[in-house]
């Protein structure tokens, strides 16, 4: 059977936990000692504040922003998988229905399959692509997803019938990779003062790569409505930039130092930061072996050395808290309103669908940037938590409004909530980014990430089946009054972010073990002091006197 670590690290003597809160009378030799007993280290780095740590590591910090860059991809997709049902030219193609005033149109359960048979693959790709990366490394699944993202693009560039567009779930598969490798693989070469920051810019170039995408489909459905492939053409291009940013990007150190590959892993550390006088490399690699081995007494002490110890202990609520940004993203609307949102908002009765959908893309692109730089300042808990509870509020808005007498005020008011419920959804997103690679520790981080995702796409299926149903004229034809079905799921996804959700900001990972070792509830985290504060602390102290 596979474990976590297929090459084992130097043995360690068993660790043993405490519960208590770290007593600040402990001598400052009694500090270190419990310091690396936990993992953890001085990086020499604690200093840096954010802007500094930009000023300070700029290549490093370029070579994250290039690496989000591959979340466009996954953006695009989505918009050409959710809004090209909308298209005139797509819906002559493929309409397997005529309604009573004598339109072509798309059954409910063509657009079911459409939607659900993307989120299959993605699913499979998000449950194998873990095991690629964290067995051959993260450059190797990298290209096997890129693989599976042409395949599904010349499916999608041939297909002329519903039978050949199965090659949706080739796009499934490489969206699902992208997810599973680009969110671990940004917190693990990110910064820890500008971690949350780069892995929030995945959220920035996934909505770039959305409002391109509206941008492309609103052109073609005004000017040349029955030229829906050039879309889909359109597709090339970002797997052209795509390959090249692949070729650029370097192995992630810690998966080489998780495989004993000492040399590879200082070779990439000092490309990536060495430019800097205040970066040492051997000191930063020991650091990081010092965690893995940490991480692996940890697994051995408790028998969870395997892959499938993201679902027991302590493990299993970090795995059900880097799930559930994603999935209260499907119980607050991000069916209805992000992927199917132009049809909904056709079906609706908008005018100009494709022109509102553009707006509120537009509008997740400002949420983004909003957030990217204040995250590090108020945190990824109050993001998430606020941005959750904004998007409930907005859905119990728009069930109002399918209640409510139909004004003329009805389209603007409703235009205005889903631009506010947008601006909220892309800070969840955000966060959720954030949360899928910072949660995990360093051992099971591709497996956590994976299947932490795995439960919104099962999510994803059942809205699959149900959003169509709602939101079709020609079926249930709920209208606004959708907005009150995610009222009430949104009800769960807002509880449990209160809950669940911890602060991680300027944590290392061996800081971010040892809360969840302590079992330190959600709303604490920011608060409580670890072993490398008590650390810098007594130091200090000590300079004092």
């Amino acid at each position: 059977m596979a474990t976590a670590d297929s090459k084992p690290m130097v043995e360690k003597p068993t660790v043993h936990h405490e519960d208590a809160e770290v007593e600040g009378a402990l001598k400052p030799s009694e500090v270190a000692r419990e310091a690396m007993e936990r993992g953890q280290g001085k990086s020499g780095l604690e200093h840096l504040s954010p802007l500094e740590t930009i000023k300070t590591f700029k290549f490093a910090t370029a070579v994250g922003v290039l690496a989000s860059f591959c979340a466009a991809t996954e953006g695009y997709q989505a918009v050409m998988n959710g809004s090209i049902i909308a298209n005139v030219g797509f819906v002559h193609q493929f309409a397997t229905k005529i309604n009573a005033e004598g339109k072509e149109y798309l059954d409910s359960p063509i657009i079911t399959g459409w939607s659900m048979i993307m989120t299959i693959g993605q699913i499979i790709g998000l449950s194998a692509v873990p095991f690629i990366s964290g067995r051959y490394g993260r450059k190797a699944a990298m290209y096997a997803t890129m693989a599976f993202l042409i395949a599904s693009i010349l499916a999608e560039s041939l297909a002329r019938t519903w039978e050949v567009l199965v090659g949706k779930m080739l796009a499934g598969f490489g969206v699902g990779g992208i997810q599973a490798i680009f969110q671990p693989y940004l917190s693990e070469i990110a910064p820890v003062r500008i971690r949350g920051a780069i892995t929030m810019l995945y959220s920035f170039w996934w909505a770039l790569g959305s409002f391109c995408g509206q941008i492309a489909l609103r052109e073609i459905n005004e000017r040349t409505p029955y030229k829906y492939l050039t879309a889909i053409y359109s597709q090339w291009g970002h797997i052209g930039v795509m390959f090249i940013v692949f070729v650029v990007l370097p192995e992630s150190p810690s998966w080489y130092a998780s495989k004993g590959r000492e040399s590879d892993a200082k070779k990439t550390m000092k490309w990536l930061y060495g430019r800097s006088e205040l970066y040492n490399v051997d000191h930063q690699y020991n650091l990081l072996v010092m965690l893995l081995e940490h991480e692996r007494a940890v697994a051995i002490e408790q028998n969870q050395q395997h892959w499938y110890a993201i679902f027991k202990g302590t493990n299993a609520r970090r795995t059900l808290i880097a799930a559930w940004s994603p999935f209260a993203m499907q119980l607050i609307g991000m069916k209805v309103f992000l992927t199917f949102g132009t049809y909904f908002f056709q079906q609706a009765g908008i005018s100009q669908p494709f022109t509102v959908k553009c707006i509120t893309s537009s509008i997740q692109i400002a949420g983004v940037i909003f957030n990217v730089l204040t995250v590090e300042m108020i945190g990824r808990r109050p993001l998430a938590c606020i941005a959750t509870t904004g998007c409930w509020l907005c859905c119990i808005v728009v069930g109002i409004l399918g209640v409510a007498p139909t004004t003329d005020a009805t389209t603007y008011v409703f235009v205005l909530f889903a631009c506010i419920w947008n601006f909220c959804l892309i800070t969840l997103g955000s966060s959720a980014s954030g949360a899928v690679g910072e949660i995990s520790n360093e051992r099971l981080r591709p497996y956590t990430a994976g299947f932490a995702q795995v439960l919104q796409c099962l999510c994803s299926i059942i809205m699959d089946v149900l959003v169509p149903y709602m939101t079709n004229a020609n079926k249930w034809g709920w209208g606004y009054k959708t907005g009150w079905f995610y009222a009430g799921t949104g009800t769960i996804a807002t509880a449990g972010a209160w809950y669940l959700i911890p602060e991680t900001k300027g944590r290392t990972a061996a800081e971010l073990d040892e809360l969840f070792e302590r079992k330190i509830p959600a709303w604490k985290f920011g608060k409580t002091e670890t072993a490398t504060q008590q650390l810098l602390r007594s130091e200090q102290s000590g300079a004092e006197k």
